[in-house]
């Protein structure tokens, strides 16, 4: 099971969250039939968006929109589903032949949806060796003023598959002072790269909170569970094909034939009956 530990040092100088994301970054990688570098990005994309949420406001929807060129976009999707558990699904766009390579226009967008239905977002650049840690920090960095370390890796086997996945993000508060952090800034080189832990079996939220804060004193403020899953349902893809042009619909009536439609997300297919296509053109 993937879950999420939130802890504060009890000098209150540090905020630690650290995460399990294996069984989420499998969901989400098959769902999109990713692989190699892809699977890859898109799975420290999916870690780092659940990181992103839970440092601040895990009751609100993060998206994170990475794109390495112009010819990819990957999406990872943060979404609460009631106030313990959240889904998170992803998405890959990709045009034919098109690769991961990054370069100076790379970018990450960051995408909050506030409670009144508002989008608060930001963007910042991405470095030509396509590290979503180091993106995430500088738009913790630049657009949310809260100096982060944040680490996200997933380890696989030789023949690409997920072993395991996860990170860990730490803030420093206003109430840190200079040995602590001196402290801190010294212990963090020995984690910059996340995978030696991972592949050694020390992933779990638990088990990573300790060795990140080994020797300090801290109180776990918060634990939940996170997966894989999707928002998709009936009622939304209809929604989706009713905002087609209304010659199109008249087009797929005429076929006679029941219309799939599939979600981009999980893949999960829906069937549209021509009667059912003409009730959606009475609606548009």
């Amino acid at each position: 099971m993937d879950t999420v530990l939130r802890a504060i040092t009890d000098d209150g100088a540090f905020r630690v969250i650290t995460i399990r994301t294996t069984d989420t970054v499998r969901g989400v990688i098959a769902a999109q039939g990713a692989e190699k570098d892809v699977a890859r990005v898109l799975a420290d994309l999916v870690t780092g968006s659940i990181l992103v949420r839970q440092s601040m406001a895990p009751d609100l929807r993060v998206q994170l929109i990475l794109q390495p060129n112009a010819r990819i976009r990957l999406v990872a999707d943060s979404h609460p589903q009631g106030l313990a558990r959240g889904i998170t699904r992803g998405l890959v766009q990709m045009a034919e032949g098109a690769d991961m390579r990054f370069g100076g226009t790379s970018v990450l967008q960051v995408a909050r949806t506030l409670h009144n239905g508002a989008l608060q977002q930001g963007v910042v650049q991405v470095t030509e060796e396509g590290s979503v840690s180091t993106a995430l920090m500088r738009y913790m960095t630049l657009s949310e003023q809260v100096v982060s370390m944040i680490a996200v890796g997933c380890h696989t086997d030789a023949r690409g598959r997920v072993l395991e996945a996860g990170g860990y993000l730490v803030q420093l508060l206003p109430e840190v002072v200079p040995g602590p952090l001196m402290v801190m800034t010294e212990r963090l080189k020995d984690f910059e790269d996340i995978l030696p832990l991972l592949a050694a079996g020390k992933g779990a939220p638990a088990t990573l909170l300790g060795e990140l804060l080994y020797g300090m004193p801290y109180t776990v403020v918060g634990e939940d569970e996170v997966a894989f899953g999707c928002t998709c349902d009936e009622t939304r893809l209809a929604a989706t094909l009713a905002s087609l042009p209304k010659e199109e619909i008249e087009s797929m009536i005429a076929d006679g034939h029941v219309i799939d439609a599939s979600c981009d997300y999980c893949s999960k297919s829906y069937q549209f009956a021509p009667e059912r296509l003409r009730g959606l053109l009475a609606r548009s």
